[in-house]
């Protein structure tokens, strides 16, 4: 094997970094923040590096001595991470996994040495470094794995890890390319330095920067979906590394078939990983296989906990909340199917079910019962396990619950202390025995979905509070419309017997008449939605003429002051007659006989400045901030609703104008109310 000047530079290079790595481990040694045998691995490499370099040019014995200093580089590394992760790491490695390494360096290195000096393995020299690097990279990397993952607090010690990680697994892929081949590849020899050079780089800056106490939380982890990619990730690159070495000797050796037998294995390697990475079931026991074995946890909490939240957060109608509820359940438990139980009227009864065919008649349950109690207690239930603890209030169970062969769980849902339901949830596919996790779990996730179910049963009964309100509202407009119309029959009826016989009064009464029956099929036309309202211009001299007409039976008989311009405003005719009627007759209500009632407007800057004026009684401040415009507030005692004025500025303000009121006790009130104007448009011919 020969190498290049650039061969040697390259390695030259690696070694003269290596060499400052290792002053600079020295350097934490002395700090007490490392293993000793830390900076002697660095320096054995900075050795191992140089050797090549100095050894490349010379074909004495050039592969005796690169057994020797390769077998030397990698036991070095070895104990080092042995005694980093004794030192550093709650769970030591075993005794008889020390054992094995103590012994397979120490007879590698004296075989090695013998060979040296013997030459008598000289026709496998070139077998033996493709076999010994395969050997300890794969060895090194899991000394790696034990120290990264059992870690917890130093990020130096986990940023040496990822560096070597570099080193070891570009080692494992040049020796592995090494056995196909059955050469060494220079170029990919010359590789090997330029890795060197990256990974002490890389660890010369995580010493120079993370120097800090040794106490200091190391943040730096993989999370689950990292590590289980990963995981497939590895278990595809077996395959494949496998189906090369096979596929390598079937062309090697398979004579006129070779290509096709290559070819046909490849293919089938493919589909092979084709289908496991499509298999929603093989990723699945992945994914158990991983929580067992690599992680203290079995769920990962914050991972499953936005999930949950995120799918709870969506907005749902009454019915949906329900099958939402079952499913965010279902996923996080990874089970097939579930079904849901609230209480109504102090009895739990089925609202709903997902993949499961239960037979709900006769599984409603009552407050006074066992189950509920301990249900109301928090006891999560498992019909089927086999641990005692688990199945000691199943006696307790109703005897329904026998029907249902495939119970996982059933859990309670309570907000506080209430217990609002339960949810029985069904075997998964991928079954793992109950554990103290599940069953905490199981508790918090009740609770959270007991306040989804309750926030949204709320907001259901709010719903149909507003719509009760809603009603309550219009019946009280409609009972006010009732009572002005009531009033002026009345009035009617109270003047018939003494001017019966006169004309006027009977043209006069059959107008107001028609005037009640007008107003009374608007109110229904109104009531029933039959017909919207009819958003037109309108002068405002117009409503105001008909607004005094129908105010002008009451004392005082309202004025209207002429207008100095031709005001419009886009409003329904009929409603906003309505409101200056409902102002103007409380004027005539809180004002005598001989005082005045004056309606006048102007405008300016587009709106409307409309006032009503009386001379009677006034209100005070504290009746006109808190009181005026509130339902069912009026200074007409025994007599008036209080939803006139109330009515009138809900108007006003669906018009976008506004109300504004200035009053003095014994004096008198105005009313200023502001509309914005309109103005007539008027088609321009097309030129």
């Amino acid at each position: 094997m020969e190498f290049s000047s650039v061969t040697q530079t390259a390695f030259l290079s690696a070694s003269i970094l290596s060499m400052i790595l290792a002053a600079s481990l020295t350097y934490q040694a002395t700090k007490k923040r490392l293993h000793w045998s830390m900076a002697a691995a660095a320096l054995m490499q900075t050795i191992w590096l140089a050797s090549i370099a100095l050894k490349s040019s010379m074909s004495v014995n050039y592969l005796g001595t690169l057994l020797i200093t390769e077998s030397l580089h990698y036991s070095f590394w070895l104990f080092a991470l042995t005694k980093t992760t004794e030192r550093f790491c709650a769970n030591c490695l075993p005794v008889s996994y020390k054992v094995a390494l103590f012994f397979v360096c120490i007879v590698s290195i004296s075989l090695y040495t013998y060979n040296y000096f013997t030459r008598a393995f000289i026709r496998y020299e070139a077998t033996l470094i493709i076999a010994q690097g395969i050997l300890f990279s794969i060895v090194c990397l899991l000394s790696l794995e034990q120290l990264y993952r059992n870690i917890n607090f130093y990020r130096l010690i986990k940023l040496l890890c990822l560096g070597l990680s570099i080193v070891f697994v570009f080692d494992a892929y040049l020796f592995s390319q090494h056995l196909i081949f059955s050469e060494l590849d220079p170029n990919l020899w010359q590789a090997r330095a330029a890795v060197s050079m990256a990974a002490s780089t890389l660890m010369i800056i995580g010493v120079a920067t993370f120097i800090q106490p040794i106490q200091q939380s190391a943040k730096l982890t993989f999370s689950r979906p990292i590590i289980f990619y990963t995981t497939s990730l590895t278990i595809a690159g077996a395959l494949l590394t496998t189906l090369s070495i096979g596929g390598y000797y079937v062309r090697s050796y398979g004579g006129n078939w070779g290509t096709v037998i290559y070819t046909l294995i490849l293919m089938a390697g493919l589909i092979f990983l084709a289908f496991v990475f499509t298999s929603d079931k093989l990723r699945k026991r992945i994914s158990v296989l991983i929580n067992k074995h690599l992680f203290s946890y079995k769920y990962d909490y914050r991972s499953e906990w936005l999930k949950l939240i995120n799918q709870l957060s969506i907005p749902a109608n009454a019915s949906d909340a329900s099958v939402r509820a079952i499913k965010v359940s279902a996923d996080l438990f990874k089970c097939e199917g579930g079904a849901l139980w609230l209480k109504r009227s102090n009895i739990l009864v089925p609202v709903c079910q997902i993949n499961t065919n239960i037979d709900v008649s006769g599984t409603s349950e009552s407050s006074s019962s066992p189950f509920y109690k301990a249900l109301k207690q928090e006891w999560v239930f498992a019909p089927n396990s086999p641990n005692n603890d688990l199945a000691y209030n199943n006696s307790i169970l109703p005897q329904w619950i026998n029907r249902i062969d495939n119970i996982w769980l059933l859990f309670p849902l309570l907000t506080e202390d209430d217990l609002i339901g339960f949810m029985l949830l069904t075997y998964s596919k991928d079954y793992m025995p109950i554990s103290w996790e599940d069953l905490d779990l199981t508790k918090t996730v009740g609770r959270q979905v007991a306040s989804y179910l309750t926030r949204h049963e709320q907001a259901e009964l709010l719903a149909q509070s507003r719509q009760f309100d809603a009603f309550n509202k219009l019946s009280a407009f409609v009972m006010h419309d009732l009572k002005n119309l009531i009033a002026q029959q009345s009035l009617v009826v109270k003047n018939a017997e003494k001017h019966k016989d006169n004309p006027a009064f009977v043209e006069d009464a059959i107008n107001t008449i028609k005037n009640s029956v007008d107003r009374m099929h608007n109110l229904l036309r109104k009531l029933q939605h039959t017909e919207p309202e009819q958003t037109k211009i309108h002068a405002l001299k117009d409503v105001f003429i008909e607004a005094v007409k129908r105010c002008h039976r009451m004392q005082p008989i309202p004025t209207l002051v002429p207008l100095k311009s031709d005001i419009r405003v886009k409003a329904d005719f009929d409603s906003l007659v309505m409101v200056f009627t409902h102002i103007i007759q409380n004027a005539q209500d809180a004002t005598p006989n001989n005082g005045f009632v004056d309606i006048g407007a102007i405008e300016e800057e587009q709106t409307a400045f409309i006032t009503i004026e009386d001379n009677g009684c006034g209100m005070s401040d504290d009746f006109i901030a808190n009181k005026l415009f509130r339902p069912f507030e009026s200074t007409k005692a025994g007599k008036g609703m209080g939803v006139g004025v109330y009515q009138a500025r809900e108007y006003i303000d669906s018009l976008s104008g506004n109300i504004r009121v200035e009053s003095t006790q014994e004096e008198g009130t105005t009313f200023i109310i502001m509309l914005p104007t309109a103005s007539i448009e008027i088609a321009m011919p097309l030129q």
